[in-house]
Parts: C-alpha cells; sequence; structure tokens
C-alpha cells in the first residue's frame, strides 16, 4: 500500500532540514542528525523447505546513539528497500526522543515475502540473519523487535540464536517476545493503546466528543486491528471502515468488530463483509469521519489526494503515512495531523518497560505496564500541544522540534570522540 513514487528517506531528511533551520540549528548539527550512524547490508543463504537454496537480502540501521541504545523493529517485508529502513530508523530516534525515553532509533528488515514461505522457511531466514546482525545488536547497543510481519516468535528465534552465540540466557538483547520467554505483558497491544490514548488528548483539543465519534482505520494488522478494538471498547467510537491489504469495507451506522474478526480470520479478507460496502484503501482515506487512523505504511496520504482528505483529525498509526507536500494542504484545510512519532510511540514505550523489567528480572501487573503507558502518551501530548501552540506550529513540527532539540543537546554534550 506504500506509495513508490516517494522516497521515504528523502521525506525524512526534509522534515530534518525544514525543522533544523526553523530552529536555527547549525549547518554541521543538521548533517550530523540527516544520516544514520550505521548501516549493515547482508546477503544470506536460506536453505528452502524443497532442498534449494535462496539468497535473501537484509538490513540493520543505527541511526543515533547519543541518548542511549538504539531501538527498532524488523520488518519483512517484499518492498523493504534501505532507504526505507533509513527513514524508519531517523523516525525511531525521533519517536524514542519525544516521549522521554532513554533510546536512539535503528530499524531492520528482510526483504521476503513471508505469505508465501513455510514457518520453518522464515525460522531458519530468521536465524541466518540474527547470526548475520549478531556483532551490531547486544542489550546495551541495538534492541530489535517486531514489525510488518514479524511477531512474538520471531523475536523468540532471534533471542535463541543470540542466546546460542553468547552461551547464556540474553531476554533484554529484544523486545516484543512472548510473555514466557520473558516478554512484557500489554506489549502486543501497546502501540495502538497509546494511540489510543493519544487519540482521546487530540479530541479534547478539538473540543470535541470522543464517544460515538466516526473512525476509520486503514490496515489491519497488530496496530490497526487492536486499535480499531480499544476506540471501539474504551472510548466509545463508532468503527466506520476498516481494511486489509485486499481492500477495505465501510457502514457509515458502524461495523461489529467481533463478526469482522471472525470474518476475517475464517476467509482471509475483509473484503465482502456482510452487511457493509466494498471500498479500496484509497477510497477509505477520503471518508467523511472524525478519526481517520493510517495504520498501513507509507506516504498513503500525500499530494495526490490530500486535498479529499475528509477527516476532522488524522492519527498516524504507520510510520511515515503523510508525505511533507500533504501536510502542506491538510494544515490548510485545518485537519489536525497528529504525528507518528507521537501516536505511534506506545509500542517502543513498552518495548522500553519491556528491557528494563529483563535487566532487573523483575515485572510488572498489566494495570502498571498500562498505566504507565497512560502517563508518558498524556505528558508527551501535552509537551508536544504546548510548543506547537507557543510557536504557532503543527504538530509535527512541534514534535520534530522537541525531538531534534533533544538529541542535538544529547550529542553537543557528548561531544566528537576523538
Amino acid at each position: 500500500m506504500a506509495n513508490a513514487n516517494y522516497n521515504p528517506y528523502e521525506t525524512a531528511v526534509s522534515h530534518v532540514e525544514r525543522v533544523g533551520k526553523m530552529m536555527g540549528m547549525e549547518r554541521d548539527m543538521i548533517e550530523m542528525l540527516k544520516v544514520p550512524r550505521r548501516e549493515l547490508t547482508v546477503h544470506m543463504p536460506v536453505k528452502m523447505d524443497d532442498g534449494s537454496v535462496r539468497m535473501f537480502t537484509g538490513f540493520r540501521v543505527q541511526h543515533n546513539s547519543a541518548r542511549g541504545p538504539c531501538k527498532g523493529g524488523i520488518r519483512y517485508h517484499p518492498n523493504v528497500t534501505l532507504d526505507e529502513v533509513k527513514a524508519l530508523a531517523m523516525w525511531m530516534t525521533w519517536k524514542c526522543t519525544v516521549v522521554g525515553i532513554p533510546f536512539g532509533g535503528a530499524k531492520g528488515g528482510v526483504i521476503c515475502n513471508p505469505k508465501e514461505m513455510s514457518k520453518n522457511e522464515l525460522e531458519r531466514m530468521t536465524r541466518r540473519y540474527a547470526s548475520d546482525i549478531y556483532s551490531f545488536i547486544g542489550p546495551q547497543t541495538d534492541i530489535p523487535a517486531p514489525d510488518v510481519y514479524t511477531d512474538a516468535q520471531t523475536m523468540a528465534w532471534i533471542m535463541d540464536t543470540i542466546a546460542m552465540h553468547e552461551g547464556s540466557a540474553t531476554p533484554q538483547v529484544v523486545t516484543g517476545k512472548p510473555v514466557e520467554l520473558g516478554g512484557s505483558i500489554g506489549r502486543d497491544e501497546a502501540t495502538s493503546r497509546g494511540l489510543m490514548y493519544i487519540a482521546a488528548e487530540a479530541a479534547k483539543t478539538k473540543v470535541m466528543p470522543v464517544r460515538g465519534a466516526s473512525v476509520a482505520i486503514q490496515g489491519y494488522g497488530n496496530v490497526g486491528g487492536n486499535a480499531a478494538r480499544l476506540m471501539a471498547n474504551e472510548l466509545g467510537t463508532k468503527i466506520i471502515a476498516l481494511s486489509d491489504s485486499h481492500g477495505g469495507i465501510y457502514n457509515k451506522d458502524g461495523l461489529e468488530l467481533s463478526k469482522v474478526d471472525r470474518f476475517k480470520r475464517d476467509t482471509g479478507s475483509l473484503t465482502n463483509f456482510p452487511g457493509a460496502k466494498n471500498i479500496t484503501n484509497e477510497e477509505l482515506l477520503e471518508l467523511q469521519c472524525d478519526f481517520l487512523v493510517p495504520a498501513a505504511l507509507e506516504n498513503v496520504i500525500n499530494d495526490k489526494n490530500a486535498d479529499r482528505i475528509a477527516a476532522k483529525i488524522v492519527v498516524e498509526g504507520a510510520n511515515g503515512p503523510t508525505t511533507p507536500k500533504a501536510d502542506e494542504v491538510l494544515l490548510q484545510k485545518k485537519i489536525m495531523v497528529v504525528p507518528d512519532i507521537l501516536s505511534n510511540a506506545g509500542g517502543v514505550t513498552v518495548s522500553y518497560f519491556e528491557w528494563v523489567q529483563d535487566l532487573q528480572f523483575f515485572f510488572w501487573t498489566l494495570d502498571e505496564v498500562n498505566e504507565r503507558l497512560r502517563q508518558v502518551m498524556t505528558s508527551a501530548y501535552g509537551k508536544v500541544r504546548t510548543l506547537a501552540d507557543h510557536k504557532e506550529v503543527d504538530m509535527r513540527t512541534a514534535a520534530d522540534m522537541i525531538a531534534m532539540g533533544d538529541v542535538a543537546r544529547a550529542v553537543q554534550l557528548r561531544g566528537i570522540f576523538p
């Protein structure tokens, strides 16, 4: 669903250039923040179930570690590129900083189609990838997590592979792993729960009732699916549209989520859900609604469709779903956009909680995790909203200013070695 005409790394760099100049940042610092600290490309032979050997290409990029170890997910997708991974690593730096957790940004990816691979093939590829990036990652260096088409099982394989290299248990080397192996309760829905907290705060800013508000969500994976459930059950919103990679469904009176879940499990798709109209992913973005949640891939809101976006509030669930030109159009239309580095930071926040719990070998209850997440997300929203009002800028610019300013100060305080 990502638009191939847009380069996410160019988008990420353009934000650094624009915001750095607004802040009066020195050119040397802007150049440092634009480029990743380290990037690794690996080419991996993997034995397939039929006995053949297939080559896969994987990446791991560390953007900045001035504030602490790098942190970021690993995605499996046929369209993964190095530039995409570089952009995602940079956004992770800003995301960790804007919510105040002591991590820098990293990201990883493997070019593959997991839908066409068996579980055994995925395990062999994952373990080979983990072995190839072994010297690049670690609990005090770079901590991976799940992302697109990876999950707790993927993290368990990586953790076990690293443990075989180390000769000892290393639960702190990844987050988002199964609870039985040191994962945190609440991690599975953390990104969506954080997004829900942010949506509720945004509704207060717009002086808009959240109960009964209409919601359209593009993407029905972990983020989109859980966001739909949480926003409906805990905020009382009305989910009017949902979509997956096959297409979308729409009912202005609301969708019954339990039936949608069952239909998706039974058919593998949302399309043709009884009682709903089939729509495209593009049409979903243009629906009249209170909340639009793009929770799929990058650049889906761009200069070709921004003028037709009709939501009151866009809460970004995906990374980089809105291009810079689209941001300008939405700002002119007075559509409030809550940027990804704030609205989907719940996942990395609870990943930080998981890392802390693993380091201490002491685990929290679900209520403790959720309450700490709520405090982090609402506090971060308040800081961004306050700066946006004070500087008379949009929320993305305000979030970038907070993040870039804090990272730049950390770089200056540490100095340049040698």
